[in-house]
């Protein structure tokens, strides 16, 4: 009965079109599409105006420096501020540096040497970007000068503390590198459920209520589970690699555990949704208006202290809300399952709660559709 059930369901799949686009070919072009939009998310080479005013050896040396750092790429060197202030105006720069008069002189008697820097605030990313890069080569000037001081007066102290940042989990610091590998499992998530809906209703349309016994609905999940399994192997085994996103290279039993544990939750959430559909547009239609607020409240974007305590408990019967989070600890953080025990907890609930829904719906022969 259940392998039956099982062949039957790949069967409807596959001469579904509408449902085989949904389940597998979404996926794929999801892959591609979706961080295409990110392909640029770090700016470099942003343009910058450079007035130099004290045409000395130590302001050509500052401008060889800002065109050999990534953030930043001189354009322009106009005659005065106010003619780069009219570029900065008309957007042919992002940012702009002046070299006012005297500015090797002050730094060689042992002085400090004054630039002046301007941005576009209206440009916030690409005016910081651009103004990061000339802060970089401005901090290689002043190391070389703070040598050449030490060499008439003697080596100055060091410093206290020095700072070093390294980002961890997000190594490009993009934003589709912190996006994307949470929207996947989103993806898997709404292509399970609403592929499911979709032929649930479309064999209500042509069959009426069915009455499906538990094993016969054992072998219908199975079928969406290898599904779904599929799909989270080919965005943590590929596209993740493909796309140089962050990845840990999380223990192989502990990602299997968690994409288990994710597939089959939301499974069974499909199973139990899909028993209140007797339309087949009815589906189509909960994808469009529920994506992104249950993409908000799985707290990957915005942090879960900050959601209301209501709010938050019933973001925990999606499964996605536990799910994303433990995806992406896992595969992107290297969390262990130790570590991931409460959203583990709550995917299992899930499916005892959404699993026991769908055996009662099924059994019954009459209820309210929608």
């Amino acid at each position: 009965m259940i392998a039956r059930a099982f062949l039957a369901t790949f069967r409807a799949i596959f001469a579904d079109q509408s449902a085989l686009m949904l389940l597998i070919g979404s996926c794929i072009l999801y892959a591609f599409f979706y961080p295409s939009a990110y392909s640029g998310e770090v700016p470099v080479r942003m343009p910058v105006a450079v007035v130099d005013m004290d045409h000395s050896g130590t302001s050509r040396s500052l401008e060889n420096r800002l065109g050999a750092v990534q953030q930043a790429e001189i354009v322009s060197r106009p005659p005065s501020p106010a003619a780069a202030l009219r570029q900065l105006r008309e957007r042919q720069v992002s940012a702009i540096v002046v070299i006012p008069e005297g500015f090797e002189r002050r730094i060689l008697s042992g002085g400090q040497g004054v630039v002046a820097l301007y941005g576009n605030g209206a440009y916030l990313l690409r005016t910081s970007t651009a103004l990061a890069g000339v802060g970089a080569a401005l901090g290689v000037v002043g190391r070389e000068a703070a040598v050449d001081q030490a060499m008439a007066q003697g080596p100055p102290a060091p410093a206290p503390l020095a700072m070093i940042q390294r980002p961890l989990f997000n190594t490009r610091e993009g934003y589709g590198s912190t996006i994307f590998p949470g929207v996947a499992f989103l993806i898997i998530q709404q292509t399970l459920l609403i592929g499911l809906a979709m032929l649930a209703a479309t064999m209500r349309e042509q069959q009426g209520t069915p009455s499906l016994d538990p094993r016969s609905l054992f072998g219908i999940a199975l079928a969406f589970f290898v599904i779904g399994c599929a799909n989270i192997a080919w965005f943590t085994g590929f596209v993740f690699w493909f796309q140089d996103y962050p990845r840990a290279q999380a223990d192989p039993s502990a990602l299997i555990v968690s994409a288990t544990l994710f597939v089959a939750a939301t499974v069974a959430g499909a199973l139990a949704l899909g028993s209140f559909f007797r339309t087949r547009e009815r589906p189509i239609q909960l994808w469009i208006v529920t994506s992104v607020p249950i993409f908000f409240l799985s707290g990957l974007s915005w942090p879960m202290e900050a959601t209301p305590q209501w709010l938050t408990l019933v973001a925990r019967l999606l499964p996605t809300t536990p799910g994303i989070r433990l995806m992406v600890g896992i595969n992107q953080m290297g969390a262990t399952l130790d570590e991931q025990r409460g959203e583990l907890v709550n995917l299992a609930l899930l499916i005892l709660l959404y699993g026991g829904i769908s055996v009662l719906r099924y059994r019954r022969t009459a209820a309210p559709q929608l």
